[in-house]
């Protein structure tokens, strides 16, 4: 099985391609040949920092954006966005300004509504609480950072949520398409476990 994680200068490529390793994954390719995501088994978007950014890095790799829509929605190979990557799945970003998302999974990515006594960004330890029914999700504890967070406009694509002063998104999916705000690379054994279970993934 060849896993494709996607280089675009936007995520933590030696910590994910770790994780990865350690959760089992033998072929893994740090890419960013279209090509190769075109013909992976399994493909995974990480993304650390702004949307406008990752948006416009991905975009910036010609064929990229369509191999993956070929390789992906067409083809109904099993995705995985990490942060940011998942939150390029949305419709749009407003970080700064509003920016067009991949727009395969309909919402939002906003700024978390600060409260009293509330942090932003979003850092450290959290619980996850799945959706009934929502694959690969389990009920634990994994590490969030972020300032920004996926407003879903069905909410039957939600997987699971976290609690920052409220209810926000940790996992959306639909279909071969999943993607988690927590960092499964940074969140030890619950991460593993869960890139265990991508591994194993057969929607």
């Amino acid at each position: 099985m060849t896993l494709a994680l996607i280089d675009y200068g936007a995520g933590n490529l030696h910590s994910v391609h770790n994780a990865l390793k350690a959760s089992g994954a033998a072929d893994v390719h740090v890419t960013a040949d279209p090509y190769i995501v075109a013909h992976a088994d399994r493909i995974v978007l990480p993304g650390v920092g702004a949307f406008a950014h990752c948006m416009a890095a991905l975009s910036g790799i010609d064929g990229m954006i369509a191999a993956m829509e070929q390789r992906v929605r067409a083809q109904g190979t099993p995705f995985l966005g990490i942060c940011v990557g998942m939150q390029l799945l949305a419709d749009e970003g407003v970080e700064h300004k509003c920016t067009r998302g991949l727009g395969w999974i309909s919402g939002t990515v906003r700024a978390i509504a600060p409260a009293t006594g509330l942090k932003i960004p979003h850092m450290g330890w959290n619980d996850v609480m799945p959706s009934d029914g929502a694959p690969l999700i389990e009920r634990g504890e994994a590490y969030f950072l972020h300032g920004y967070h996926f407003d879903a406009a069905d909410a039957t694509d939600v997987l699971a949520t976290t609690d920052h002063g409220g209810a926000l998104v940790a996992a959306v999916g639909r279909a071969n398409i999943m993607g988690v705000q927590f960092h499964p690379e940074k969140s030890q054994a619950y991460g593993i476990n869960f890139l265990k279970r991508f591994l194993e993934w057969k929607p």
